[in-house]
């Protein structure tokens, strides 16, 4: 980060939300590669994740499309939908580390948001299955909201319109190249968050910064000392 981000030279904190909040995108990588071979494409859940994560659904399954050479059974994205409900509930949980980063803004009563190309009604389950709804009633935005998901920058400036902050005041932590790419185009700083993605791309896309424990980011935005959380 600059070092005028260090001192805090930002408003709002706009979080992503699969990989960032809720530890997602494992699961979904895995669920979707399966469903993928079972219609004839070669996918692991790596290359799954490295195809498809950050992308909104509909661009998922135009590039599912796209390599089938024809339209994809109609029921693939309900039975995606339907493995998925049963593995979040059975599995998901808080990223590492993002449970006490929003309790320390809480208490520096810094404002935050979630800005995800996933559906408001895939948020609020995720989000709910974590136990982090309630923190976002009333902050939680969605590509749907506006009309081009990322990397086009709509969604974060949507974000930042709606919570009345300019986007220059705005820091964004993002895992996914797309992500990243969105918010450096709406003129925001950006943290790379490199758990399944590498910092190579995420630096590449636009991050300033990247980090693998969110526990850095008590440091990077200037909040209590994690030797302080229990």
């Amino acid at each position: 980060m600059t070092s005028a981000t260090s001192a805090r030279a930002f408003d709002l904190v706009i979080f992503d939300c699969d990989g960032v909040l809720v530890d997602s995108e494992r699961i979904s990588s895995r669920e979707f590669a399966a469903l993928l071979c079972e219609i004839g494409l070669d996918f692991t859940p790596q290359r799954s994740c490295e195809t498809f994560m950050g992308h909104s659904m509909p661009r998922c399954m135009e590039i599912v499309t796209e390599l089938l050479g024809h339209a994809p059974p109609d029921d693939l994205l309900a039975r995606y939908h339907a493995n998925m409900t049963v593995a979040m509930t059975r599995e998901l949980q808080p990223v590492p580390g993002i449970v006490a980063v929003l309790d320390a803004l809480d208490r520096a009563q810094l404002p935050y948001a979630v800005a995800s190309n996933g559906e408001h009604t895939k948020m609020q389950t995720t989000l709910g299955v974590t136990g982090l709804r309630a923190r976002f009633e009333g902050k939680r935005f969605s590509s749907l909201d506006v009309p081009r998901p990322k990397p086009a920058p709509d969604l974060f400036l949507h974000a930042a319109e709606r919570m009345g902050v300019s986007p220059s005041r705005c820091v964004v932590i993002e895992d996914s190249p797309l992500g990243v790419a969105g918010a450096y185009a709406a003129g925001m700083s950006v943290i790379g968050y490199a758990d399944l993605m590498s910092a190579e791309r995420l630096l590449a896309a636009g991050a300033r910064e990247v980090i693998t424990d969110l526990t850095a980011l008590h440091a990077l935005l200037e909040l209590d000392d994690v030797r302080q959380i229990t």
